[in-house]
């Protein structure tokens, strides 16, 4: 039996164009349905239906049949791999290209395709931890209070078999085995000492499954372009057999300690951070939702404008940056409680002054409870909800899928989409209630800190890491102090009114001819010597949002590692001076981001498109007169340093740094760059800047809701307050990649930065051809196509069966138009020799797989290909990126996806093999690699350094090396 909840419930935004019903299964399952008719652009016919099941594109072998062994929920990513953030990871190579580019173009695409999705959330997480197996419940899943499993699928293989999975999991013992040692993480220990300890884990986990798994746990959300009667008519036939259970009851009467009040706790920390978090634990507030109390003290707590807290911190030079609120996280909103944290990033002079810190923030605590609260402020955070519910941009499907499942357990059923935007009822009451636990004695205080006390004799060991920390008590009085401050200090007040917050939300396209507005790609509307712009307007999404993006070539920038260090001095001050405007039309939803790409700054405007132009001319004024001062000098100074020698920690970003050490012309070494910084005065920057603006070259991009004459008054803004001389072409920097030598493997050996990681990662780099554009489109599709045969298998047989590492990956590289192909394992285990071997190995037997593929398999990987590239985008973000991708590169295929899938269907496996030999294989000429290798702490690396050598030719001087080679004409 089916109770259906009529499809009005559900309250959607006036642009939403989906479908959505409720079902209740009579085993207490319920499932949202969802109707997406972009799926089937030309209407779905009876004959789209597939017969019988069809495991789709993104489960992994295995899951058809209910095993655990790889579950759907990505229970792999511990660390996850950093494309892009660390140093060197910039525009035009992996930091874009390829860290978002190339992973991108999989999933985004120009024709109006989209894939379906499905997820389960079960309401089950770490509190189901049996006492003798801690973690194992966590180890299924990383959440506090339920778990969400999560497929995205081919519109033709919606209907699969995944239910098997909840209905009887095979849950082997072998793969339990193989995944509890390949488990990278505090869990580690306890599961395996509960293995040594004569825990049987498969009964274990069994026995969580028959206790949690149940239709009165299960929340299912199902995305698909079928009708809705067809939906029910599959999550009926496939989930009927999922057994009867209760309803899932979040009991909110527990009231358990959590911590101990009066207590600070000092943690060492690896990098050179002073991070102080002030934690309080307040009443669970799952049914308060429509007030979102918790919401409103965090965006006054952690606001950043003028009266602020941050604000007067970083004015004594004490903070650079502070975030306060209760995360989204299980852990922070569960049953048991609702958890508020407030992270203060200080300073040096910061650290000293850590017990007066604490005390302002008691003091503006005491001026919310003095102002009482203020309805005005309810209402602004009340239009935005609404304004971004009713403009909502659409996710990936996969992700909204599991967004609704995890909903379904959150809000009412009319609120499933509706509710975490919501500001409906205004209870000052319920602030002050929630305000009230803002106390001392409340208050959980720690502070992560390269200013450790190695020596104390208070030091304890936390047992699952063996983390050092020291515990303090506080004094009563101090707490007394905190709890009733005398005084607030006069430059501390609640906010002004938001001046960004948008007001028209007109769409641009609506009097204007559709035949006017026909154009598929960005065309160029200005190109004069100063400045080039290209333009879209939307007619796809239909919000009122526009993306303006601007990459700005300055004079001088990158040409010596003086000039690139205060060139991000400057940046950095500025962005400090900015910060206040910046933050004040972010959280009215129009956002933007400053960042230094090689010798450039690229500056980003998105979002509702109002009040854009307002933005725009305010930062645009402020950096045109801008100098900066010797306080905010010191302190923006002292945190990039800090970043200097933070960078590099983590090995998978160590070892991308490596790899672009050897392969950029130019390429400031991070260690140089700190030396640097160190010597630099307040007068070197002031100097500097105005020869840094005196000749400039600006390229952008605006799409979305803007007509043309908007976006060249926007192109006029920057012209008009920026009128200087145009930077002639032969002065820009010219990045150019250098060429390996033919035939040769070349090795980068390193040991980690930290001391104390145990993790070596190899990477094996082959450098393909110059990606030149439309000619290389044939090379780019081929290089796809390998990527999407292989990773698979090289996933299995390196991490599933060798068990090598927690982190298995393979897949294409750009570097700055330089197609390449890396293969990557990160292991605390193996050596990087030991790795290397087995990575060559199973290159070599890439030939008999390839040989093997029969021609239906060859067919299902360059079908799925075709059809990813063609997917449609999600939102207008998602296409901008696209485009802005292209304008970087100065390639300018804004077609390039549809091209690219075009091209796959002429691509036979003939061609996958050649290429394959050509570049991968010696004695090829073309197969050039470069071997990156990073030692752990747990590696002998002097004694091993000389077994590199049967494998190529060790690097002893880089720049030696860059002064012999050739290298290929610079593109972009």
């Amino acid at each position: 039996m089916v109770h259906r909840v009529s499809e009005s419930v559900v309250i959607k935004s006036p642009t939403d164009r989906r479908s959505y019903r409720i079902i209740h299964l009579s085993n207490g399952l319920t499932a949202l349905l969802v109707h997406d008719p972009e799926i089937y652009p030309d209407g779905f016919t009876p004959q789209d239906e597939p017969e019988g099941g069809a495991v789709g594109a993104d489960v992994k072998e295995g899951d058809e049949d209910g095993d655990l062994e790889e579950d759907g929920e990505d229970d792999f990513d511990e660390e996850e791999y950093e494309s892009e953030g660390e140093e060197g990871e910039e525009y035009g190579e992996e930091g874009e290209e390829d860290g978002d580019e190339s992973e991108q173009k999989r999933k985004k695409g120009t024709t109006p395709t989209k894939k379906a999705a499905a997820a389960m959330c079960v309401g089950m997480g770490s509190f189901s931890d049996p006492s003798k197996a801690q973690g194992l419940a966590h180890f299924l899943a990383p959440v506090v209070q339920s778990t969400c499993f999560l497929w995205g699928v081919l519109n033709f293989l919606m209907k699969m078999r995944f239910s098997q999975f909840f209905i009887s999991p095979l849950v082997k013992a072998e793969a339990m085995e193989r995944e509890v040692l390949a488990v990278d993480s505090g869990n580690k220990k306890s599961l395996i000492d509960a293995m040594e300890n004569g825990i049987n884990l498969r009964e274990e986990i069994l026995r969580i499954y028959r206790d949690n798994y149940h239709g009165g746990m299960m929340k299912l959300a199902v995305i698909g372009g079928e009708p809705l009667n067809i939906l029910e008519g599959w999550v009926v036939e496939l989930f009927s057999d999922v057994k009867t259970g209760p309803p899932l009851k979040m009991s909110t009467k527990i009231d358990i300690p959590i911590w101990k009040g009066g207590k600070i706790y000092r943690l060492e920390a690896v990098k050179d951070v002073h991070i102080l978090e002030l934690t309080w634990k307040l009443p669970c507030l799952h049914k308060e939702y429509l007030k979102k109390a918790e919401d409103y003290l965090a965006h006054l707590l952690g606001h950043e404008g003028r009266g602020s807290l941050l604000y007067f911190l970083k004015a004594k030079a004490w903070a650079t940056s502070l975030s306060a609120g209760v995360g989204d996280e299980g852990m922070h909103r569960s049953s048991i409680a609702y958890i508020f944290v407030m992270s203060i990033h200080l300073t040096d002079s910061g650290l000293e002054m850590l017990y007066e810190v604490i005390g302002f923030v008691y003091q503006y605590i005491k001026l919310l409870h003095q102002s009482t609260p203020q309805e005005w402020i309810f209402k602004e955070l009340q239009d935005i909800g609404n304004m971004e519910f009713r403009f909502a941009e659409e996710q990936p499907q996969d992700d909204y899928a599991a967004e609704l499942a995890e909903n379904l357990l959150l809000y009412s059923e009319e609120h499933i989409i509706f509710g975490e935007y919501v500001f409906e009822l205004w209870d000052p009451e319920l602030v002050e209630h929630v305000l009230s636990f803002f106390t001392p004695e409340n208050m959980r205080i720690d502070i992560l800190s390269k200013s450790f006390d190695k020596h104390s004799e208070a030091i304890q060991y936390e047992p699952w890491f063996g983390s050092r920390y020291i515990e303090e008590d506080i004094s009563p009085s101090l707490l007394k102090l905190w709890g009733n401050p005398p005084e607030i200090h006069q430059h501390l007040h609640l906010p002004l009114r938001n001046e960004f917050i948008p007001r028209v939300f007109s769409l641009c396209n609506s009097n204007i001819s559709k035949c006017l507005l026909d154009t598929n790609h960005p065309e160029c509307i200005v190109n004069q010597p100063l400045m080039k712009v290209w333009y879209k307007i939307d007619l796809t999404f239909n919000v009122p949002r526009a993306n303006t993006y601007f990459l700005i070539t300055v004079k001088d920038g990158y040409n010596s590692v003086k000039n690139c260090v205060l060139t991000e001095l400057f940046v950095n001050l500025l962005k400090d001076e900015l910060n206040e405007i910046l933050y004040q039309a972010g959280v009215a939803k129009l956002e933007t981001s400053l960042s230094i790409v090689g010798d450039k700054l690229e500056l980003k405007l998105y979002g509702f498109n109002d009040k854009l132009s307002l933005l725009l001319s305010k930062i645009l004024t402020l950096s045109r007169s801008f100098f900066p001062n010797i306080e905010r000098f010191k302190v923006i100074k002292e945190d990039m340093e800090r970043a200097f020698r933070n960078s590099n920690m983590k090995p998978l970003s160590h070892s991308s740094y490596l790899r672009l050490q050897v392969l950029r012309e130019n390429f400031w070494d991070v260690d140089d760059k700190l030396s640097c910084l160190v010597n630099l005065s307040l007068s070197d920057l002031e100097a500097f800047i105005p020869n840094l603006l005196s000749q400039l070259h600006i390229e952008g991009l605006c799409h979305g809701n803007l007509l043309e004459e908007e976006a060249i008054n926007i192109s006029n803004i920057f012209t008009n307050i920026f009128s200087v001389e145009p930077l002639p072409a032969e002065f820009r920097h010219q990045e150019r990649v250098l060429c390996l030598p033919s035939g040769a493997t070349l090795i980068r050996s390193v040991r980690v930065k930290n001391d104390l990681e145990v993790n070596s990662v190899v990477e094996l780099y082959f450098q393909i051809e110059q990606d030149v554009g439309m000619e290389a489109t044939k090379l780019r599709a081929i290089t796809d196509l390998f990527s999407n045969i292989v990773e698979e298998p090289f996933f299995d047989q390196l991490r599933t069966k060798e068990q090598l590492g927690y982190v298995v990956q393979c897949g294409p590289r750009m570097t700055y138009r330089v197609l390449g192909f890396c293969f990557l394992v990160q292991s605390s285990e193996y050596s990087p020799i030991y790795l290397h071997k087995r990575i060559d190995n199973f290159i070599s037997g890439l030939q008999e797989l390839l040989d093997k593929l029969d021609d239906e398999s060859f067919e299902n990987h360059r079908n799925g290909l075709i059809a990813e590239k063609l997917e449609k985008f999600p939102s207008l973000a998602y296409e901008t990126g696209h485009y802005w991708s292209q304008i970087v590169a100065k390639r300018y295929l804004f077609d390039m996806l549809k091209v690219e899938a075009e091209e796959l269907k002429t691509i036979q496996k003939s061609d996958v093999i050649n290429w394959y030999k050509t570049y991968l294989r010696p004695p090829s000429l073309k197969c050039r690699q470069l071997a990156v290798h990073l030692w752990g702490c747990n590696t002998n690396f002097n004694e091993e350094l000389k077994l590199q050598e049967k494998f190529g030719k060790v690097i002893e001087d880089i720049d030696s090396l860059k002064m012999s080679s050739e290298f290929y004409p610079s593109l972009c």
